[in-house]
């Protein structure tokens, strides 16, 4: 059986178990205060042009977004999501869990828009009774969404303005961030930290064990940002793990190098599957393709291959994904290929 759920099934990227094992022997301070983290975060806030960021390493992608709005948003505030965002419907009531509310909005192909955002923040502003509805406090968007798109450098900062006009937070969710940073280019980690009051590197989805780098650049949210890491159980112990393996990710560019690859395995699946007929659910250019595909066509391959499940698009059709990642192999995407050719 050959996988493409998702972009996590594979260990570590090889540079990354190489740095783990070089560095077992080291004794360091713990909950991230040893110089692996130190040295990771410096690396980060050089990428990112933000040298006044404060930066956290955290194990998982649910644990990174449902801190980072326990932090930022008052006990009356919720967050506002594209109905398809990894919150509203991937990390069972996660945030709902910390008090605050998921407050859906329709996305376009998984994205939230500046308008959106302003109709929302004017619509409560607007409510006479408003104090008895759940205030938005935060934005939460992802890049890649969780239907595989990107978002603009245009569309970035018009939703960093919308939010700044109306004093909510915008945080950026970037569990796949390498593969839209690698597949769109003039959305870069600069551009981030100008944008997003807070925003993730994702580990975890591109070549590590685990891990997530959580980027809070306002600095309202610094001060006391540990003490939320804390309570949600945030803290590791060996801290120095994560910051080991951020830094052989991070250094001369191997991050976006590698999710450039992938992108480019997940590309050739696309364009197999575009050459056989078949259509997308949406487009996409980063490493996850989201073919609509016959029941009869979905039960023969699944002899052979595991994909995610998306959506049933009719009676006789779902949509399906099919991921690539850091760690995928050749031979492996090449085998797919050739099988959709045959089909």
């Amino acid at each position: 059986m050959l996988y493409f759920d998702s972009d996590y099934l594979e260990g570590a990227d090889a540079r990354v178990l190489r740095a783990l094992v070089e560095t077992n022997g080291e004794q360091t301070a713990g909950y991230g205060e040893d110089e692996h983290c130190k040295k990771a975060s410096a690396l980060i806030r050089e990428m990112a042009m933000a040298p006044e960021a404060a930066v956290h390493f955290v194990t998982g992608g649910t644990q990174a977004n449902l801190t980072v709005a326990a932090a930022a948003l008052k006990p009356w505030e919720g967050v506002l999501s594209a109905d398809t965002g990894h919150i509203n419907v991937h990390e069972t009531g996660a945030i709902e869990a910390t008090g605050h509310k998921v407050l859906a909005l329709p996305g376009s192909e998984g994205k939230l828009s500046a308008e959106q955002v302003t109709e929302a923040a004017l619509a409560h502003r607007e409510d006479g009774p408003r104090e008895h509805m759940v205030k938005p406090g935060l934005v939460y968007i992802s890049h890649p969404s969780e239907l595989g798109t990107l978002y603009t450098r245009l569309e970035l900062e018009a939703l960093s303005a919308a939010c700044r006009k109306y004093g909510l937070w915008l945080y950026l969710d970037g569990a796949r961030l390498g593969y839209g940073l690698a597949a769109e280019p003039s959305v870069d980690l600069p551009l981030l930290a100008r944008c997003c009051d807070a925003f993730t590197i994702g580990g975890t989805k591109a070549g590590l064990l685990f891990g997530e780098a959580i980027v809070l650049t306002a600095k309202e949210l610094q001060d006391c940002f540990r003490y939320a890491m804390k309570q949600r159980g945030g803290m590791l112990a060996k801290g120095r793990l994560l910051g080991v393996q951020f830094e052989a990710l991070l250094r001369d560019g191997y991050y976006v190098e590698a999710c450039s690859r992938a992108n480019g395995y997940a590309q050739r699946i696309k364009e197999a599957w575009k050459a056989r007929g078949f259509s997308l659910l949406c487009d996409t250019v980063a490493n996850q393709v989201f073919p609509v595909l016959p029941t009869e066509i979905i039960a023969r391959l699944r002899d052979k291959y595991s994909f995610a499940h998306w959506q049933q698009v009719d009676k006789g059709h779902a949509a399906v994904r099919f991921c690539a990642s850091c760690t995928t192999r050749e031979e492996d995407v090449q085998a797919l290929i050739s099988d959709i050719e045959a089909l």
